[in-house]
């Protein structure tokens, strides 16, 4: 590895598996100190271990949680990587009130709540702020009404931190997965498997026929484009959301397989 973040102190959240935890080794690997904050138990240890970091065990949505997370860093912060994320099937007509402000608490709140509290130790020598959206904010499915809206809003959400603290010498971004293997989507793909009598790898498989590059993401792979958002290499990107899909197809093109 090239060593580049080598010297910086990087808080991810949602660090215990997936993309957050992928991107929490890369960072370790290319020299940065990492603070793993999130759910997952021995899952977050494990992480932690792993990247030589710091495990902060705590819900993003609170935040005395998230003050913690970012005490941790003692003192100081130049990377914040907001990987943590909810998804909960839902529909517009049915969507309970108790899912879809859950929703907004953990992908947008619980990032907004993050950023607030890391802002301060930013702006001390400037620095970056990845956070992770997706697909779903431009290319919302029926049946993920709360989570496309909230991925939405943290879009925008990102674009307001850009511009409001770009002269504090702070650069947001967001990166835009489409479909990578993390423990979320293969929920999703077992929710499916039971709806259609089929398994959850038919149903990968019958999603990739919608992808361009015809497989879905690895961890690393998004976590390959946090680095770039957060090191020197986007040193003139910011407010910009890095579509990460591998060619994938929006809803209303899906009939043209």
């Amino acid at each position: 590895m090239s060593g580049r973040l080598a010297g910086r102190k990087a808080l991810v959240t949602g660090a215990a598996t997936g993309m957050g935890r992928a991107t929490a080794e890369l960072f370790a690997r290319e020299g940065a100190a990492v603070v793993l904050f999130g759910h997952g138990g021995p899952k977050l240890a494990e992480a932690a271990a792993a990247s030589g970091g710091i495990a902060v065990h705590g819900d993003i949505s609170e935040g005395a949680d998230v003050a913690a997370a970012v005490e941790a860093c003692g003192g100081r912060l130049d990377i914040v990587v907001n990987a943590a994320g909810l998804m909960i099937e839902d529909e517009p007509e049915s969507v309970s009130d108790e899912d879809w402000e859950r929703s907004f608490a953990v992908n947008v709140t619980g990032a907004m709540k993050v950023c607030r509290t890391a802002l301060p130790l930013l702006k001390r020598q400037g620095g970056a702020i990845v956070n992770i959206a997706s697909v779903g904010a431009f290319n919302a499915a029926a049946q993920n009404a709360a989570y496309s809206a909230s991925k939405a809003a943290l879009v925008s959400y990102t674009r307001s931190l850009a511009f409001a603290h770009g002269p504090d010498g702070i650069r947001a971004n967001a990166v835009a997965p489409g479909w990578v293997r993390t423990p979320m989507s293969e929920q999703e793909m077992r929710e499916a498997a039971a709806r259609n009598d089929s398994t959850p790898e038919n149903e990968f498989v019958a999603l990739t026929k919608r992808i361009a590059l015809r497989r879905v993401a690895e961890p690393a792979e998004i976590a390959s484009c946090c680095l770039f958002l957060a090191s020197d290499e986007a040193s003139f990107v910011t407010g910009a959301v890095l579509v990460a899909d591998g060619g994938g197809r929006p809803p209303t093109q899906n009939r043209a397989v």
